[in-house]
């Protein structure tokens, strides 16, 4: 029986769980939700590496992760199998065979993240969990002009949740699109705002206080150009608030 490096794409909603990554002090982790159940399955020990770890309350519609098992199933029955015994929030969209080298997170080039932001007076029933409800009206012209600053490389230690980051925080950010969608279920329409982020990695907690940030600025609170002194800054204080974790969702990974 040969080992096998598989490689998935997940779906989850991360409500009710502490992050992806697994902790000592907590099972209820999607890693450790994902272990557990593998370890289990194919009666072995096995260690899933993610493409990064999202926060608690943090949602992907295409996380990426990679395991080594020993078994003679192909992908396709792999995939059926965790979704036959995964927790309804997790879902495993595809499975694959990959190279032996492949590592989820280490061979990852870029990743995409959308925020999604209810503006309208009515709110949200269905999908609620996925989207922040800030029934404001936003300068969104101001939050595209500030966003201009982010693009490209940068040293983002001011966007750091974490103040002890010992590691370089030069990161790249290629887009950041900030559109304005419309949608229509029975009789109401709801206002949307979303704010797509790509770029080659984020530090913990980035996008969300980026987004934080560009909140301030689409009230009013700041002006456009203050983000360049933001960046100049490199202190965590000269920026705004996280946003909350429920908007935030890891739309996909590239390799």
């Amino acid at each position: 029986m040969s080992s096998k490096n598989i490689c998935i794409t997940l779906q989850y909603d991360g409500s009710r769980y502490d992050g992806w990554q697994k902790q000592g002090n907590t099972e209820n982790t999607i890693q450790g939700k994902l272990e557990t159940m593998l370890t289990q399955l194919f009666e072995q020990p096995i260690e899933v590496n993610g493409s990064g770890r999202t926060d608690a309350g943090v949602h992907a519609v295409g996380q990426t992760a990679n395991f080594v098992v020993n078994t003679p199933y192909g992908p396709g029955k792999i995939l059926e199998l965790m979704n036959r015994y995964l927790p309804k929030d997790i879902a495993v969209t595809d499975a694959k065979v990959a190279d032996a080298r492949f590592h989820a997170r280490l061979n990852a080039r870029s990743k995409t993240y959308v925020y999604r932001i209810s503006t309208g007076f009515v709110r949200p029933v269905f999908g609620r969990q996925q989207i922040l409800y800030l029934p404001e009206t936003l300068d969104v012209e101001a939050m595209r002009k500030a966003a201009e600053y982010l693009i490209g490389e940068h040293d983002f230690t001011s966007f750091c949740g974490n103040k002890h980051m010992k590691k370089s925080c030069v990161r790249t950010i290629t887009s950041i699109d900030i559109e304005e969608v419309t949608t229509t279920l029975g009789d109401a329409e709801y206002e949307e705002l979303r704010l797509t982020f790509t770029g080659n990695g984020f530090l913990q907690n980035m996008v969300r206080i980026l987004t934080g940030t560009l909140l301030e600025i689409g009230e009013g609170a700041r002006k456009p150009e203050e983000m360049a002194a933001i960046l100049a800054a490199k202190n965590r204080e000269s920026a705004g608030p996280m946003a909350p974790a429920h908007g935030l969702t890891l739309w996909k990974v590239e390799y």
